[in-house]
């Protein structure tokens, strides 16, 4: 258990937190493990943001690091304000519980809506933009009797797929998880549909700053939240290199159930999910198909709720700065193959908490790469 997650129960982050929070997520080369790391190690999102510039000129950085301001966090808390949103920390209540046990977890999401839609357990519907009929049909149909079965449906907003899953469930709960910031949703025809679901029983969430415009390499960290928040995926018309494909990767990787919706090997549209069929995803031809999966998993609490933690304001790091001889055989170890970080502390010999801390010092700096599953790797 982590400061990020642990806690008494009731205490949430004050305003004070919220905002170190946020300057930390938004300063360079801080990702959501870098976060976790950071605020476990020194105690504190405060303690941190001051850490930031020795850390990063221990790792080798050739620059000072752009430290968000207080004043660039004020003002992007007014503007969710304004835009009728909240940023809500792992931890706290209204957090996606099944989210904040992925790896990578985003610390702070912005969320605007119904925040009830957040608390059923949550079934994922994705796939093709250029949804055929048949397609789009189906996808509304598993949509309408998750959400009758007490599921909320989350995607990704996209055309087609995602559209007529949002739409079959606006009644029941929906959530829009969003590549840019909440006041820049793409495609633009999905305004309307946006608007539908936060102003009822839906809510959207997004982890990028407000005025953030999506760009390509942002949708993969979309799908990153559709497989978190969901316990499973159905995938409906995918084509071989689709989006949605890497969404059901995520999945099974997060231990989520992965259906797929057989399709006709002459379609293109379903070559994606024939193959995550021949891959071992659970084929879906009715939607009771998707239901009476997942029913046992709702039979029992799998992710017990936790509060934030009040971190200290004064935390201090748990060990003194490694020497450069430490820092040389770490960087000597690694290279641009990935590997695990206990991997690294068996073949240097240092300890744990030196290893993370000298591994800290080399994110920061920019030098290190972080990788799905807790590998790590040095920037080319």
């Amino acid at each position: 258990m982590d400061a990020l997650s642990a806690g008494p129960k009731g205490t949430v982050l004050s305003e004070r937190q919220r905002i170190a929070w946020l300057r930390l997520i938004r300063s360079d080369n801080i990702g959501p493990a870098t976060f976790r790391d950071l605020i476990n190690h020194f105690g504190s999102a405060e303690a941190a943001l001051a850490a930031l510039p020795e850390l990063s000129a221990r790792g080798g950085a050739t620059r000072a690091i752009r430290i968000a301001s207080e004043a660039e966090a004020h003002r992007e808390l007014e503007a969710a304000r304004r835009f009728g949103a909240r940023f809500v920390g792992i931890g706290e209540p209204d957090y996606p519980q099944a989210l904040k046990q992925i790896d990578g977890a985003p610390p702070l999401l912005a969320v605007k809506g119904a925040l009830a839609a957040a608390k059923p357990p949550a079934v994922g519907i994705v796939g093709s933009r250029n949804a055929s009929i048949a397609g789009a049909k189906f996808a509304a149909m598993v949509a309408r009797d998750c959400g009758r079965a007490g599921y909320t449906v989350v995607s990704g907003l996209a055309r087609g797929i995602d559209t007529a899953a949002h739409r079959a469930s606006l009644d029941t709960g929906t959530i829009a998880a969003l590549a840019g910031g909440l006041d820049q949703p793409y495609p633009p025809e999905n305004i309307g549909l946006l608007e539908e679901i936060t102003g009822g029983n839906g809510l959207a969430v997004s982890e990028m700053p407000f005025g953030w415009e999506p760009r390509a390499r942002d949708f993969p960290r979309r799908n990153r939240l559709i497989a978190g928040i969901a316990l499973g995926l159905v995938v409906v018309e995918a084509a071989t290199r689709s989006g949605s494909l890497i969404t059901a990767r995520l999945a099974g990787e997060f231990g989520r159930l992965v259906f797929a919706v057989p399709g006709s090997p002459l379609d293109p549209r379903c070559h994606g999910t024939n193959g995550l069929l021949k891959d071992g995803a659970s084929i879906v031809t009715t939607p009771a198909d998707v239901v009476e999966a997942l029913a046992p998993l709702t039979q029992f609490e799998l992710f017990p709720s936790s509060m934030a933690e009040q971190p200290a304001a004064d935390g201090k790091a748990m060990t003194m700065p490694p020497g450069d001889s430490d820092r040389a055989r770490i960087i000597e170890a690694l290279g641009p193959t990935p590997v695990e970080i206990d991997d690294v502390i068996r073949h240097t010999g240092l300890s744990a908490s030196a290893v993370y801390l000298i591994l800290l010092e080399l994110d920061i700096s920019g030098r290190l790469h972080r990788h799905q599953g807790g590998l790590v790797s040095l920037t080319d």
